[in-house]
This record gives C-alpha cells, structure tokens and sequence, in this order.
C-alpha cells in the first residue's frame, strides 16, 4: 500500500502499522513470529499512491491537477456522456470537494477510472496530524480498509482486505488453497478473543462462529479456515 503526502513532514519508504488490534494480540500470545502490516510513504508522487494524504492549505494544490486534466479532457471529447460527466467534476473541485466524496453512478466511476484523476483515489484532508500510526489507520479508514487477523502461539499476523470482505475473500488473502478449497470458517472477535485464553478456548465457550460462505468479516475478527484441498 502506497501513501502520498502533501504539506506533511514524513520520511519517504516503508513504515510498520502498529494497530492496536495488533500489539493486543500479540501481548495475549507471545507468538514466536510477528507479521505486522507496512506501508510505503512515496512523498508526492501522487499518480502511483493508492492513497493521498493532505494538510487542508495544501489541498488545493492536488486539486488543480485534476482540473487542468478535466478542461483538457472537456475540450477533447466528443461524447455528450464524457462532456457532463467533465463538468461534473470540474465544479465539484472548483468548490474544493475531492472526487472521492462526489456521488458518481457506476457508469460514471467507470469512465473516470479509466481517466484516472488524482483525486479520484482516498483523499485524506488534515488540519493536525496526528502520530504516525494513528495517520496510518485514518488513511486506512478513508480507503474503506480494515484488517483481520490469525493469531496463535507460532504467529501473529495481520491481513487487510477492503471492508464488506467476506470469508471466503479473507481466505484467499491468506492463501490461494484456503479459498480453493474453502469449507468453514471460525470467526471470533478481537474483544472474544482477548477474553479467552486461545481461540480453542474461545470455541469451547461458544465465543467462535462457524460460518459459511458469505459472512463479511469486521475490522479485528481473529479467523482460521477450515478447508481441504
């Protein structure tokens, strides 16, 4: 996951997510392995982020590449379609709004993907910036990113998927055999979790669900996945 910033005083490369959720679980299991999500701050190289992040006064800055790109692209079309969806786009930024808050129709996003303005992608606009991790998991959130979690004695790890995943998807992050051969899931809640003394504990208490395809997963949802392949 790659970050862009604007008007923040970051240090450019990789950067380790410490979730909460995370530092939690790994204090309950003292696991022999950690695997902790990072992310890669790119400074201003807006057109390779996934995500950008901007001071409010710096904003504006952003947004004037997105119009300029939109003129240009009004005055070269020659569909109706692309012509209103152009000036759409042009007045919304022209009011300082990011294209990722305007209510676009899918045909409308389809289009504008393909265009690829900046300000399409999670726009994430700060008075204050708050610590780096803290920065880390409000960009996760504008994005519509949550993370689960497996965690046991040997390992704990982080995996993130886009919210409203569900079981089956959280498999395949994990592994591409897992969602292949997917049977079941046992989902228990960060909170259960912690609760228990392990997740067999958690299921001779009835704090796990058994789940079947289809059941989407909650920021912090500790899994295992039964399959057979």
């Amino acid at each position: 996951m790659k970050i862009a910033y604007s008007g923040i005083n970051l240090v450019e490369g990789k950067v380790k997510y410490n979730s909460k959720i995370l530092k939690a679980l790994v204090e309950k299991t003292n696991p022999k392995k950690v695997s902790p999500y990072y992310v890669t701050f790119v400074g201003d190289d807006f057109a390779q982020a996934d995500i950008i992040i901007t001071k409010t006064e710096t904003l504006l800055d952003i947004i004037i590449i997105d119009i300029e790109k939109c003129e240009s692209r009004l005055q070269r079309t020659e569909t109706e379609f692309e012509k209103q969806l152009m000036q759409k786009c042009i007045a919304n930024l022209e009011a300082e709004t990011p294209l990722c808050d305007v209510e676009f129709t899918p045909e409308e996003t389809e289009a504008l993907h393909a265009f690829g303005p900046l300000t399409l992608k999670p726009v994430l606009v700060l008075n204050e910036i708050p610590e780096i991790d803290e920065l880390i998991e409000k960009a996760f959130e504008k994005a519509g990113i949550i993370f689960f979690y497996t965690a046991g004695p040997k390992e704990v790890h982080a995996w993130m998927v886009k919210k409203g995943a569900d079981i089956v998807k959280c498999a395949g992050t994990i592994h591409t055999d897992l969602e292949r051969g997917f049977i079941k899931g046992d989902v228990v809640s960060f909170h259960d979790f912690i609760s228990a003394h392990s997740f067999n504990d958690c299921k001779k208490r009835g704090l796990a669900k058994v789940v079947d395809r289809g059941h989407i997963i909650e920021n912090g949802d500790v899994i295992e996945i039964r399959f057979n392949v």
